[in-house]
């Protein structure tokens, strides 16, 4: 299978889509999606969306339909991932990507439908705000976008569908952006050597080390 992959990013930026998937389950390599949305972003504003159910060709688990409340019934007649995904690839363009946990989530589910698909994978860079989030806000115990939102008093109605968790972390982003901005770190990232995530100041044993951002997935680790 041929890559095309892009760049993992720590930069507060004006343009970029904001895009989310909801699926069947946790394994990228068995489950399927049933949602995507995007929103794309201009001057840091949002100015246009994409949004669509996706006809998994399959039975939505209970536990899934627990938390993102999409049932067998709501997808019957939506688009299969081919119709979604050519609209999605349209509606982002080369534009940078912006998610929560895209880097060791989402992007697995859309680059396995690229490969399929198309033979490739998505060449956009991408900017993680789960990475951001633990860089800027080490003192929360949790990082889930939920956990981020509440910390910036950004409204979680309607959370764990693709659409309203794409418009919540737009705003998270917008946040973390201007943290960046405001303590000198664009950019001066560690970058993981196994996985090229980015990785995050951590306590242990020994005292502070650089650890990988998408621990437990990868154990990466570097010396400060």
């Amino acid at each position: 299978m041929a890559q095309d992959k892009g760049r993992l990013l720590g930069q507060y930026v004006e343009d970029y889509a904001v895009f989310d998937l909801e699926t069947t389950g946790i394994s990228w390599q068995r489950d399927a999606i049933i949602e995507i949305s995007a929103i794309r972003v201009r001057g840091h504003r949002v100015s246009d969306q994409y949004s669509t159910l996706v006809n998994p060709q399959r039975h939505i688990p209970a536990a899934a339909s627990r938390v993102n409340h999409i049932t067998d019934g709501m997808v019957e007649s939506a688009p299969l991932l081919a119709e979604a995904m050519e609209g999605f690839r349209g509606f982002i363009g080369d534009d940078i990507l912006v998610g929560h946990n895209i880097q060791s989530f989402d992007m697995k589910f859309i680059n396995r439908a690229m490969n399929t698909l198309y033979g490739r994978e998505v060449g956009n860079d991408r900017i993680d705000t789960l990475i951001l989030a633990r860089q800027c806000l080490p003192g929360l115990s949790r990082h889930r976008l939920l956990d981020v939102a509440g910390h910036f008093g950004i409204s979680t109605q309607g959370a764990h569908r693709a659409l309203q968790d794409c418009i919540m972390n737009q705003q998270c982003y917008e946040r973390l952006g201007k943290m960046l901005q405001e303590q000198g770190t664009e950019d001066k990232g560690v970058v993981c050597p196994k996985c090229g995530a980015m990785m995050v100041k951590r306590k242990g044993m020994f005292g502070e080390f650089y650890g990988c951002s998408s621990f437990p997935r990868c154990r990466g680790t570097r010396n400060l």
